[in-house]
């Protein structure tokens, strides 16, 4: 254990790329009740950091903000448990975990060398993937499981009053997933293969081969055809893109079916009842147990983790700077061991 001071990044103001700061004597932090101390190896780069960095400090649901500057971004993480409060059962000393920590909310403090983590946030990493793809996973893949394989809380949604139900997936099923490539995309596509149903990829034409591999039985390339000309008959979309253009997939849907956007858009009640269709959304939650199943289908290679790209920690403005590119094959991750 080092003496007391770590490396991190933090925000000392809203900005840019630019304002992330790798900060040289960072107080370690203490593990609290139900806590393990993390010796991070490596931190998933998700949407909410960059919000975050950009000035969003109330989560959706919140009511005031939860965080004051300066702060340690990041919730994704995959590392080594450094020590253990007395009351943790489960995980000791040495033990390789992962997990999405402290969400909903900007408190999972994931871009340093040390973070303290709820136990009950975390999984053991599958032994089968090294430290940066299991950090690419507990966002992304719980995003993915909560919408389309198991809730598994009784949260209310902030985005909607009634409770998400996913849909049955079955051999019966076709699930189109829109933005498959991205991190949520990805995991999407191999779930819903796993699950037995028939997979309508859209992406850009780059990712053909990519989603192919993964299992996806159709490919629509939306920067040369418009995929709801194309499609019609879907059970389920899964639009990971989101915003007002979501509406357009509602056609594709038959009756009965349901779309289930990431980032909720705007849908006109009456054109739902039109069409007999649904529209629901969940927000992700940090859920060990979740993360140790979808950990069993990693270690077995039913699904895999895509690194787009990793950065050191150190250069986490560089890691942003890709993110803002967009049209990501997978996850973005900083190493930090």
């Amino acid at each position: 254990m080092p003496t007391h001071t770590m490396r991190a990044v933090r925000l000392h103001e809203h900005g840019g790329p630019e304002v992330l700061r790798y900060d040289a004597e960072v107080p370690i932090p203490e593990p609290g009740p139900g806590e393990v101390l993390v010796r991070v190896h490596a931190v998933g780069v998700n949407p909410p950091d960059w919000y975050l960095r950009g000035g969003l400090t109330t989560m959706p649901g919140e009511t005031e903000p939860t965080v004051s500057l300066p702060v340690i971004p990041g919730t994704d993480v995959s590392g080594v448990v450094a020590s253990a409060a007395a009351d943790v059962d489960g995980l000791t000393v040495g033990d390789e975990v992962f997990g999405l920590l402290r969400f909903p909310g900007f408190r999972g403090s994931a871009y340093a060398e040390y973070v303290a983590a709820p136990a009950s946030d975390l999984a053991r990493k599958p032994a089968g993937i090294d430290h940066v793809h299991a950090a690419g996973a507990p966002m992304a893949g719980l995003t993915a499981w909560q919408f389309l394989i198991e809730v598994g809380h009784d949260h209310p949604s902030p985005f909607q009053s009634t409770v998400h139900r996913p849909t049955v997936l079955d051999a019966g099923t076709t699930v189109l997933v829109n933005g498959a490539a991205g991190g949520v995309g990805h995991f999407a596509v191999q779930l819903a293969k796993w699950r037995g149903a028939r997979v309508v990829a859209v992406a850009s034409g780059a990712h053909e081969a990519f989603l192919t591999e993964l299992g996806a039985d159709r490919f629509i390339d939306y920067t040369k055809s418009r995929p709801e000309e194309r499609v019609h008959d879907i059970d389920l979309v899964l639009d990971t893109v989101g915003g007002p253009g979501s509406r357009r997939f509602l056609r594709t849907l038959k009756r009965g079916g349901a779309q289930f956007p990431v980032f909720p858009g705007d849908f006109d009640a009456e054109e739902l009842a039109k069409l007999e269709v649904t529209v629901s959304s969940t927000q992700v939650r940090s859920n060990g147990a979740q993360l140790a199943e979808l950990g069993r289908l990693l270690d077995a290679g039913t699904v895999r983790v895509a690194i787009d790209d990793a950065f050191p920690l150190a250069d986490a403005r560089a890691a942003h700077e890709r993110a803002a590119r967009g049209h990501l094959r997978g996850k973005i991750v900083l190493t930090v061991v």
